[in-house]
């Protein structure tokens, strides 16, 4: 890969990043900043139901956020892009539609046909 697509990556990855951490600080604002004060049990539910939605949601981007963190560190490193498992060079189109990947689509594909195989 070449230093303008790393460029590229880096840029795509970053931009992402500050999107995911801006939500996670405008989420926490939003839940600090809450009145708790509702008369009615219904919407006392409702808002706790919203609630433990939002917070699923910032955990799965709190660890899409650690992906991001490594593939930015791989890209600083000189692995980005490069399989975890076989040492290949990953697609650029699978780089594009999936950036934080650390397998080529062969070994992914092994991989999922051996979590199928075992019921994961």
């Amino acid at each position: 890969m070449d230093q303008q697509q790393l460029e590229h990556f880096r840029k795509l990855l970053q931009k992402k990043l500050d999107d995911l951490l801006g939500e996670a600080d405008k989420t926490l604002e939003d839940m600090t900043d809450m009145d708790d004060h509702f008369p009615d049990p219904t919407d006392r539910a409702t808002v706790e139901s919203d609630r433990s939605f939002e917070l699923r949601i910032r955990d799965r981007e709190r660890k899409l956020i650690k992906k991001i963190k490594k593939s930015l560190e791989k890209i600083d490193e000189g692995t980005y892009g490069i399989c975890e498992e076989c040492g290949e060079e990953i697609g650029i189109k699978r780089l594009e539609a999936r950036p934080v990947t650390t397998l080529c689509i062969e070994c992914k594909s092994r991989q999922e046909k051996e979590e199928k195989a075992r019921g994961l």
